[in-house]
């Protein structure tokens, strides 16, 4: 791999050394996030994302390098490897240029030229080319025998030929492709008697988008369409200029009756062979560009949904609401353990009262700090349930995608042997509230719900990257050795699932780790295992206080020379940021630990262990609870739910999320809503639009800085003062009118 480092330094704009460095811990089996962390000083500090751009560059030049040697060696099988053609390979620097290259020479199955050849018409073929005035009938009477039978049937076999060789050119095929990145659109349009099964594509009945300019929702909306069969697709630009430029390149006489068989070929070549096949390459390539934006909306999503702020050790009292079959509760301990199970009936008026005295027994028997509920059906009906009980409790509404596939799991079931799904399901709830992370790494990342056209992506580079986003995540907390789930330990650096099984078991026979060094004690892990997973994995109260800490065990020698040094010992010199900064990097540097990490290291000792998670703020919605309640000019609190290329949807509490296009979350030009939204951002929006029947709801941000105040921050917390029935009722609903329509662009 070492031999692309210096076209990978080159594309990434980094220098070779550090590629090279990236390259040969890669080679060593070292993770991504250990690289990113913990070899800081031999890669000049790149980061997770620059590493991980490395290693996919490396696979991409493997690829391109493995089909290059493969071509070559099927051409000089072939007998027909020259000097010239091996120098056009040699010049090719993408795959697309390689297989032009080898298209003349690659076996296919019988074409209508090979047939032509067969039966004798190459030397008409090559006659017509040369482009003479001369009478090509007379000519082609010539080759008249018992397979050619007339003139027009010799003709069509030249022209055949002729049409492969302008197919098999590479030089035209390379001016047509940057023909079509310049000026090809993707047109599309709805079939017959398609329009009322197709509604949902309404939008691309009869549309037509430059490919150069087209995002990646749009690309993957017609390509659904097209998929299901509702809608025609064509990627291509003006046939008169592909004719146009081909003709360049091939007539060289004024018009005669040769020039005219030539014209003839060209066009057949073009449409037959060039423009479909062509038409198939940038199909695939908008796909594959489409499927990696969607997958970095999605990663990006999926990493602050991950990273989102985990309420902590608390004693929970867990609801998953419901209608029907009641709310199904559970009590959980500080520590997530389940200590009782149970169903109430809030929504039955003969039944309230006895759902009350429960929860007050509860609460009070199992000293219960937070109330956590489910935000689906029921849920703020539940809320409000909780609320007028005023028992002086904060209460959160968690969001409980996913919970149901966590609920019906083997890894569920293994956790909770001798309980159902509900119950599952609202322990899930509970413990997705206090550590976000150590929960939803037990779902499958796709059924978390916050990305756009997950299931329409390449589904193997999807599960790639989103496990990569998951394991940076992890090890970007940091876990609990005492107390992770071996779910959460298979995603830490060089552990994976079997050890983090083993690790569980020695947990278990030992009672506690005290020390990082008894890892090696675990079967299967050893030293080059420890050394990626050490530093990520915390022992709180440990003989070592570093072990606490990101401080990884290699440098905890020069951690106990800095405290003897300053004359402390380590239990004193860590989080004393007074002591801490007298030490001066450069003068610990070596060859093995250089500064870059050295100031890691002493910006951990000053709050080591450091949570990167923000603290979990409280929330309130409006009081309105479903679609009939929401009125067009209404100003209401909201949280971004998902975070799309062409906008934000937004929960305003009705059970179905409002979206936010791109165009009305910024007074200033944005082209993508993550610049300025994160996910579980608490934020003001007004409603323009409300269509009931599709179940769309329209949501502006920037309008929210013209219109009315009419919710208030609390201090100190994120919650939002509700807005009553006279608030919404004294907006100013003329104020709609005039507000743009929200284009829904999916």
């Amino acid at each position: 791999m070492l031999e692309f480092a210096a076209t990978i330094a080159s594309a990434l704009n980094i220098k070779t050394t550090q590629v090279e460095a990236v390259l040969n811990l890669l080679n060593e089996a070292a993770t991504i996030p250990f690289i990113a962390r913990y070899r800081k000083d031999k890669t000049g500090g790149l980061d997770e994302v620059q590493i991980q751009q490395i290693q996919e560059q490396s696979k991409l030049l493997k690829e391109f390098t493995e089909r290059k040697t493969f071509i070559e060696k099927t051409i000089s099988e072939q007998g027909k490897m020259t000097d010239a053609l091996q120098l056009k390979i040699n010049k090719a620097i993408t795959i697309a240029e390689l297989e032009d290259i080898y298209l003349p020479y690659k076996p296919k199955r019988k074409t209508k030229a090979q047939t032509a050849r067969e039966n004798g018409l190459e030397p008409l073929s090559v006659l017509i080319l040369e482009q003479k005035d001369i009478d090509v009938v007379a000519e082609a009477n010539t080759f008249i025998t018992e397979k050619i039978k007339t003139a027009d049937e010799a003709l069509q076999g030249a022209r055949d030929i002729i049409a492969e060789l302008v197919n098999e050119d590479a030089t035209v095929r390379a001016k047509l492709r940057k023909l079509f990145e310049d000026t090809a659109l993707l047109q599309s349009k709805v079939l017959t008697d398609k329009e009322t099964e197709a509604i949902k594509y309404k939008d691309y009945f009869d549309f037509s988008e430059a490919i150069h300019k087209i995002p990646s929702h749009r690309i993957l909306a017609v390509l659904r369409g097209f998929l299901e069969g509702f809608l025609r697709m064509s990627i291509a630009p003006l046939e008169e200029d592909g004719l146009e430029l081909i003709e360049k390149q091939y007539i060289t006489a004024s018009l005669n009756s040769s020039v005219e068989q030539v014209k003839k070929a060209i066009k057949d070549a073009y449409r037959r062979l060039l423009q479909p096949s062509l038409e198939t390459e940038f199909r695939t390539a908008l796909k594959t560009k489409a499927d990696e934006e969607a997958i970095t909306v999605f990663a990006e999503n999926l990493k602050q949904l991950l990273l989102s702020s985990p309420l902590g050790s608390k004693r929970i009292l867990a609801l998953d609401p419901g209608y029907r079959t009641g709310c199904k509760l559970v009590c959980l301990n500080e520590k997530g353990d389940l200590q009782i199970n149970d169903v109430i009936y809030i929504h039955e008026a003969n039944k309230k009262y006895d759902a009350e005295y429960k929860i007050k027994e509860l609460v009070a028997k199992y000293d219960i700090e937070v109330f956590a509920i489910g935000d689906g059906t029921a849920g703020r009906e539940t809320e409000q349930f909780i609320k007028q009980m005023n028992l002086g409790k904060p209460i959160f509404l968690v969001n409980e995608d996913g919970a149901s596939v966590y609920s019906a799991s083997e890894i569920a079931r293994e956790e909770f042997p001798e309980y159902d799904v509900t119950v599952r399901g609202s322990v899930s709830i509970g413990r997705r509230l206090m550590d976000p992370l150590a929960e939803l790494v037990k779902i499958d990342p796709k059924s978390i719900g916050v990305g756009q056209y997950q299931h329409d992506v390449n589904q193997f580079r999807l599960k790639e990257r989103l496990d990569q986003t998951v394991v940076s995540c992890v090890n970007q907390v940091g876990v609990n050795l005492n107390t992770a789930s071996k779910h959460l330990l298979s995603y830490v650096s060089g552990i994976g699932a079997t050890l983090a099984e083993n690790i569980i078991k020695h947990r278990n026979e030992i009672g506690k780790f005290t020390d990082r060094n008894q890892l090696l004690k675990v079967p299967r892990l050893g030293g080059k295992a420890f050394e990626q997973c050490a530093g990520f994995l915390r022992i709180k109260e440990a003989n070592n206080p570093l072990d606490g800490s990101s401080v990884h065990p290699e440098a905890y020698k020069l951690v106990e020379k800095i405290a003897k040094d300053l004359n402390t010992d380590l239990k004193s010199l860590i989080g004393n940021e007074s002591l801490l900064k007298q030490v001066e990097a450069k003068k610990y540097s070596t060859e093995e630990i250089g500064e870059l990490t050295i100031k890691d290291i002493l910006n951990e000792l000053k709050k080591p262990g450091l949570d990167p998670r923000s603290e979990l703020e409280q929330f309130e919605y409006a009081n309105i609870f479903s679609m009939e309640d929401v009125k067009v000019g209404m100003v209401v609190p909201g949280v971004v739910t998902n975070i799309t290329r062409f906008g934000a949807f937004v929960d305003i509490g009705v059970k179905q999320d409002g979206l936010v296009h791109v165009s009305e979350i910024a007074h200033q030009y944005i082209t993508d809503p993550s610049e300025v939204l994160k996910l579980n951002d608490k934020v003001q929006v007004k409603v323009l639009e409300v269509d009931t029947a599709r179940k769309r709801i329209a949501l502006s941000i920037k309008q929210t800085q013209d219109a009315p105040a009419r919710t208030s921050h609390k201090s100190g917390v994120g919650s939002q003062k509700p807005v009553t029935q006279k608030d919404l009722s004294e907006l100013n609903l003329n104020d709609a009118l005039s507000a743009l329509k929200n284009k829904f662009k999916n």
